[in-house]
This record gives structure tokens, sequence and C-alpha cells, in this order.
């Protein structure tokens, strides 16, 4: 606690401040002697003809400006005579015209407010409930001294409560430091007003712990929840419900069951929202036995479970397949005199679609239509990917004329699963016009997209086009893997376009990709069937310098070529005789010997 000593020499009162001295950033306070910590001006036994000249030109402002009437005084002005104004006002100056005088002095290149002109002004503001202006003030202060600052600031507060004290300003300055995102000062400010047995700042705690919901690890929060409550902070379900929220979401379930718990040994009643929201983390983590369990416990306690309550169990039930399960609890939400919506419906057709059985999806969407619930953009997607899975591409497009006619757009999920549907069945074609679609749509495709239509125009012999898209998908940003291009490329070389092959190889390595043997397997077997062997050898060389190693398919390949621009009668022998080559020395040497073989036939 802090005490204000006053003695006095030659009838002078001197200030003297017993404050113990903060040490740490846990709030920890070490008890330290009487010191001369900070003197604030002494009440004057007359009128300060100082404050007396101030005090009338703030009255009088508005027939001379500030600058005018205290352009001499101004340059010995000191924020101690700013302190004795607002801690004294001795003409009763109004708070507006205070803070309108201190803005003003904030201006003046000559006068520089301290954290303790500041602090006061702060707490001057509080006493005339001026709350925002001392919100702005202190948020200033706290942005100039920025992080790990709360110490320091929470001293000089103590330090000038002279004439106006509100605890208030303890509110004011954890708020400041929540404003600026400086969390640990916050709870640091909590702190030290609770070690100093100041009013505890309900109201700047909820502050802050919904700033923490947002932005702390839920355990953070948890401990912070926990001490403001055991300081006699009200205790909300509400609060508790979005702690074990946070908790599900970080995958932390057992912690939230702690939370949950934590409910009704606070002494309240858990809500809907509270079961639902364990239940959910429960079905999310698989756990679909304790999800049950929650039901019946609320049931018994009579709460009743709502449309959401049973929608994450018939998800979790779809999860594990158990189809049967959902069906017959989705049969219960009616009994129960509940009305499902378009999560549990889309929920339920989800599942259906996701395990094969898409004629009772479709089913489920007639019985929505029936009951005047509109499918959203998630359903029609779930329902066409279902369709499309079974290859039933004429429902999937008839579904998507149903989605335009009821104003929904079909997006890029949309899209992209009837697109996948067209090339599970073959049909290039659809796909292509699919594609040109999505273009007009103005809807990106994505590397799997472009990719499943590049590989489909190769397996057509569509490779021109394959290589245009190939284009298409670098112009769009995205960088093609090397089984796309080798695609393309093989494309090329049985085509026999094995320049053009060659090209997309240096496209390849311009995009800092490195070609594996799989790729060169392409282009050497291009080379060979054109009997171009000598780019064939020249592209060996080029794998092995740099640092590509052939694999058996890359030497049978030039084995290959070599059989048939060469001798292919002593080729085959040779062949026949060694079986397949499988390292660089073997085809050297059956290379060499077949050219040597070759040669002395033409000196015969």
């Amino acid at each position: 606690m802090v005490t204000l000593k006053i003695l006095t020499r030659a009838g002078t009162p001197t200030y003297f401040l017993s404050l113990p001295l903060i040490s740490n950033s846990n709030g920890c306070f070490f008890s330290s002697s009487t010191t001369n910590w900070y003197n604030p001006p002494p009440p004057p036994h007359h009128e300060d003809p100082i404050l007396s000249s101030i005090s009338d030109a703030i009255n009088n402002h508005q027939r001379k400006p500030l600058d005018s009437s205290l352009k001499n005084l101004l340059p010995s002005l000191t924020p101690r005579h700013l302190i004795s104004l607002i801690n004294f006002n001795p003409h009763s100056l109004s708070p507006p015209s205070l803070l309108s005088f201190f803005n003003w002095l904030s201006s003046q290149p000559s006068f520089r407010h301290t954290v303790h002109s500041y602090s006061t002004m702060a707490h001057f503001l509080c006493a005339k409930q001026m709350i925002p202006e001392a919100q702005s003030l202190l948020r200033l202060v706290v942005s100039r001294k920025g992080k790990d600052s709360a110490s320091l600031l929470f001293a000089t507060i103590v330090e000038t409560r002279g004439t106006y004290q509100s605890n208030v300003v303890f509110d004011v300055l954890m708020k400041a430091y929540v404003d600026c995102s400086f969390v640990s000062d916050a709870i640091q400010c909590f702190r030290l007003v609770k070690k100093n047995n100041f009013g505890i700042p309900f109201h700047a705690c909820g502050y802050l712990l919904d700033k923490m919901m947002k932005s702390n690890t839920a355990f953070a929060v948890w401990m912070f929840l926990s001490e403001i409550l055991d300081c006699g902070y009200p205790a909300k379900v509400y609060n508790f419900n979005v702690l074990m929220h946070k908790f599900c979401r970080e995958g932390k379930i057992e912690d939230a069951r702690k939370v949950f718990d934590e409910i009704t040994k606070r002494g309240l009643r858990p809500t809907v929202v509270s079961f639902n929201t364990l239940i959910n983390g429960y079905c999310k983590s698989g756990n679909l036995e304790e999800g049950f369990k929650l039901k019946k416990d609320m049931e018994e306690i009579g709460i009743s479970p709502d449309v959401f309550t049973y929608s994450v169990l018939i998800s979790g039930l779809c999860k594990e397949g158990k189809l049967d399960d959902a069906n017959e609890l989705f049969s219960e939400i009616s009994k129960s005199g509940l009305v499902p919506n378009d999560v549990t419906f889309t929920t339920l057709i989800n599942g259906q679609c996701k395990n094969g059985r898409v004629d009772l999806a479709m089913e489920l969407y007639q019985q929505m239509l029936r009951k005047g619930i509109k499918p959203d953009i998630v359903t029609y997607n779930s329902l066409i990917n279902g369709l499309c899975k079974v290859g039933d591409l004429s429902e999937a497009r008839k579904l998507v004329g149903e989605m335009n006619a009821r104003g929904l757009k079909p997006d890029k999920v949309t899209y992209t699963t009837l697109f996948d549907g067209c090339f599970k069945e073959g049909d290039l074609e659809s796909a292509i016009e699919i594609h040109m679609g999505m273009i007009k749509e103005g809807i990106e495709f994505d590397n799997v997209a472009f990719t499943a239509l590049i590989s489909g125009l190769c397996r057509e012999g569509r490779v021109s086009d394959a290589e245009r898209t190939l284009r298409e998908m670098l112009k769009a940003g995205m960088k093609p893997d090397d089984a796309t291009y080798t695609m393309v490329i093989d494309g090329f070389c049985k085509s026999g376009d094995v320049n053009m092959g060659f090209r997309l190889l240096k496209q390849m390595q311009r995009d800092d990709r490195v070609p594996g043997v799989v790729t060169y397997n392409a282009l050497m077997n291009g080379f060979c069937k054109k009997g171009q062997l000598k780019n064939a050898n020249m592209l060996l060389d080029a794998m092995l310098n740099l640092g590509v190693v052939p694999d058996d398919i890359t030497y049978n390949i030039l084995l290959e070529g070599h059989c048939k621009h060469g001798n292919p009668k002593d080729f085959d022998k040779l062949r026949n005789e060694k079986g397949l080559v499988t390292d660089y020395a073997s085809y050297t040497s059956l290379v060499g010997g077949f050219n040597k073989s070759s040669k002395d036939s033409h000196k015969r």
C-alpha cells in the first residue's frame, strides 16, 4: 500500500512516498525504506501567481490566444507547474479547458510532458468521468513506452495519486495495454493492482479476456481466467463455452472436458451450447462414444438436444461409415419435434455419397425440397461428387442445371468434380468443355486440374493441345511437376517431334526443375526411333554429367536404337547372349563390339 509522509522543515512541507519497489515481471514487490521517490508539488499557502496567470490565460483564450498571453511565461513553464495546476486548479477551470490546455502544451516545442504529467492528467480525467479521453491519453503513453513497461507506468500511476483518486485509472491502463496488443503487460497490471490491494478492474479483465480468446493459446487463457475468477470476477458460462471451443480447435479435448467440469464447480449450469461444444470436439476427434454419452447426460438433467447436437453426431457416424445408425438418429430428430435444417440434411447426404449410397442421398435431396429447405452449394457439390464417382455424369450435369435455376453459381469444387468425373469416364471432350466453362466464369484451374487435363490430352494423342495447356499452366503462375513435363515430352517424341520434346526439357531446366531418368528415357527413346544415335549418346553423356543415373531401360533403349540402325542380325545375337544391359560399361562394350564387327565385315 502506498503511504504519503509529510515532514516539516521550517514550516515547509516536504513529501516523501513510501512505495514498494517492483522487482520482476511477475509483479512481486520488495519492501523498501522510505525513499525520496517523488516529490509532488506542495499545496500553495497562498495563490501561486504562475498558476493564476495560466488560469487567467485559459479563461480568456477566446479573446487572446494562448500563444500570445503565455508567450513570456512559456519558456519557464515546467511539468511540475502543470501537475500543480491539475491537482489544485485554483480558478476551478472546467475539465475540458484543462485538457485543451494540456494538449496545447503538447504542441509547444519548448515544453515536454513527462510520464508524471500524463499520469496526473489521467487521474483527473478518470475522476471527472472523461473515460474515453483518459483512454486515448494512456494509449499514447503506452504506445511510446512500448512492451514491458507495465511496472514503470503502474508505479507512476500510483505515485501521482494526488487530489483526484479513482481506481478507474487502473481499468483504463489495462485497456491501453490491451489496445496496443501488449497482453503480457496488461496481465502484469492486473497482478500489480491485486498485489497492492486496489479494487480489481473487472471490466478491463473481461476486455483482456476477450482479446486473449482471439490471440493467445487456450492454456494461457485458462490460466488467466482461473486467476481472475479467484479474485471475484463474475463467472459466466459464455466464457467457459468459448474456452472449450478454443481447446477443441487445438485438439486438446481432455482440457476442454476439464473446463466443462469447472462450470458446475463454479456454481453454474451448463447450457446446450456447452454440451454441443464438447460433443462436437469428441466427434471430430473420433470419440463418438463420449459424444453420445454427453447427449445422454444432457437429457438426464433436462437439457434437450437441438438440431446442432444431432447434426454433429450424424456427421461423426457418417465419418465412421455407420450410415444405418446415422439414418436412425436422423429419424429421431422429427420424433423429438425438431426440424432438420440444411446442415443436417447436407451432413447425411455427404455421408451417403462418400459411402457410395447415392440413391439414398438423392432421396434425402428430394425430401429436402419437399420440406422447403433450400440446398446450398455444399449440398449440390456432395451430390455431384457422389454421382461422378458412380459414373452418372448426365445426372450430375442435371444437378448443375438445377443449381443455376436456383440462383446458385457452380464454384471451383463443382467444376473440378465434374472435370474429374469426365476423365474417369474417358470423356475428354466434355472435360475440355468444362475447362472452357471455367475460363468463361473466371474460375482458375489448380495444379491437379491442369495435370489431369494434360494427361488426358496426351493419352488421346493431342500433344499440341497438351503443350498449349502446359503453357497456360505456366502463365497462371503454377509450376508443373516432373511427371507433367514428362507426359508432354513423351507425347511429342512418340509423335515424331523430338525437337519439341528437347525444347521442353530445356524449359524444365529453366524452371529450376531437375529432369529425372524417366524424362531422359522418354527423350532418348524419341532420338533412337528417329535414328539420331549421336544425339542419343550426347544425351546420355549429359545425364551422367548432371549426376542422373541411367537405369536398365536407358541402356536397352539405346541398344534397340543401335540394333535398328546397324546390323540387326549380329546385334540380336549379341543381345541374346548378354541379356538385358544394366550399366554403362556393358552398353559401351556391346556397342563397341558391334561397331568393330560392322567395320570388319565392310573390309571383307
